[in-house]
């Protein structure tokens, strides 16, 4: 009797993890980057319309007002083949400065603070959470569509 070894099945989590400049220009290149992983991972148009625009504004939120001189911000991909998720997390030096709920009304004329709620519509879930040591993770949850299998909602 010869001994085999074990074979892992196909991968269903894939990651994706990258530092950048806490500036417009990280945040337009976490952009870039995330389309290009997404479209590596071969996931449908759609989930990638959406995350791409999740990942424009948490980035865009991170180096506007997560910024910390000298601080990068870090954003991470994650896909779960299985329980058919993608996540979008972002983090910052910023732990004091926690985003406002989305359902928070802004004047009409405000020039910005609507970030959130284009990710709360894009997204299946969104939170924030503590990055330690002294910063902020706000992630963000599509699910993914699996073929013969309905999407899942819930927050």
């Amino acid at each position: 009797m010869t001994p085999t070894t074990p074979q892992l099945p196909n991968a269903t989590v894939h990651s994706f993890s990258q530092l950048l400049s806490s500036t417009r220009r990280g945040a337009r290149l976490a952009r870039l980057l995330a389309v290009g992983e997404l479209h590596a991972w071969g996931l449908s148009p759609t989930v990638i319309d959406r995350a791409e625009q999740i990942v424009a504004e948490l980035a865009a939120n991170a180096a506007v007002h997560g910024r910390v001189r000298g601080r990068s911000f870090r954003l991470v991909l994650g896909l779960d083949v299985t329980a058919g998720t993608l996540r979008v997390a972002v983090s910052d030096a910023r732990g004091d400065r926690f985003p406002a709920p989305a359902t928070t009304v802004r004047p009409e004329e405000a020039e910005s603070g609507r970030g959130l709620l284009l990710v709360a519509a894009l997204a299946d879930r969104w939170d924030t959470e503590p990055y330690p040591p002294s910063g902020k993770t706000v992630w963000a949850e599509v699910d993914v569509v699996r073929p013969g299998r309905p999407p899942t909602k819930g927050r």
